[in-house]
């Protein structure tokens, strides 16, 4: 009997609300340029002064400075990294700090336009492109984003899949594939495999459309976290999966791709 995939969503488990009121940001910018080092430092003050935030910001000019810190490193919520830095450069000053730390957001400031998929291997939240036109309003969407994810940490789901129910936090779907009346969830991490249920791939992209979720295809719906390259026609995944992308929807895959990834 097939079962209606609205009495497979048991509960929506929209997050553990984490309240930032009385709590201390602590953010890091390590650049080694110090017209953009007080730049960013003005600008996410600004940010945070504005809704009212506590926070701390602490400078370093190399990533061999930022390193000195420590085990401290993992007192720090956000680090702004500067890419291009001489002696220890921003993807290996991120690959040590997620040695002390995996809850760090770490944003990525370039003086350059293309960005490198490295950075994804350490779970950067964005590119920002050093630029006195779009510096602003870049910092002001990343730390939107940033906040936003704070304020919910958690965002879970509970199916109940032919194999059993489970509860499912999104961040583990991979992509969702509709295949004869069937979807097939394409898990990773700790519950990595695939879960069966019935159901229209409709519904569950109207039920994810807040959490980052692309339909690329009438058959796929792709988590953006984990999607690495875009071409015609063709998204190529970081667990090396590749979905087809139909034309029709190509340019707006592209878009929200680029946005999401920071891509300037």
């Amino acid at each position: 009997m097939k079962v209606p995939v609205q009495s497979c969503y048991m509960q929506k488990g929209i997050g553990r609300e984490c309240n930032l009121e009385g709590m201390m940001l602590e953010i890091a910018i390590c650049d080694d340029e110090e017209y953009f080092l007080e730049q960013e430092k003005e600008l996410i003050s600004r940010y945070m002064n504005r809704f009212g935030y506590q926070f701390r910001i602490d400078t370093f000019v190399s990533g061999v400075e930022f390193m000195a810190v420590g085990d401290r490193i993992s007192k720090y919520d956000i680090v702004f990294l500067d890419i291009n830095m001489r002696e220890m450069n921003g993807l290996e000053t991120a690959r040590k700090i997620r040695q002390y730390t995996k809850e760090a957001y770490i944003v990525f400031v370039t003086a350059f336009i293309t960005y490198s998929l490295e950075g994804y291997k350490v779970d950067a939240v964005r590119y920002i492109l050093k630029d006195n036109d779009s510096l602003e309003k870049a910092i002001i969407e990343c730390l939107d984003t940033i906040i936003c994810k704070m304020h919910y940490v958690e965002n879970k789901y509970t199916f109940d899949f032919q194999e059993g129910r489970k509860t499912l936090f999104l961040d583990d779907i991979l992509y969702i594939e509709s295949n004869l009346h069937k979807l097939v969830f394409h898990l990773t991490g700790k519950k990595s495999g695939r879960y069966t249920i019935y159901g229209r791939l409709d519904y569950i992209d109207e039920m994810l459309h807040d959490f980052n979720f692309c339909r690329v295809h009438k058959s796929y719906l792709v988590n953006l976290k984990y999607m690495e390259k875009v071409e015609r026609y063709s998204a190529r995944l970081s667990t090396g999966d590749t979905v087809s992308i139909s034309q029709p929807k190509y340019n707006d895959v592209r878009e929200q791709f680029i946005y999401y990834k920071g891509e300037i």
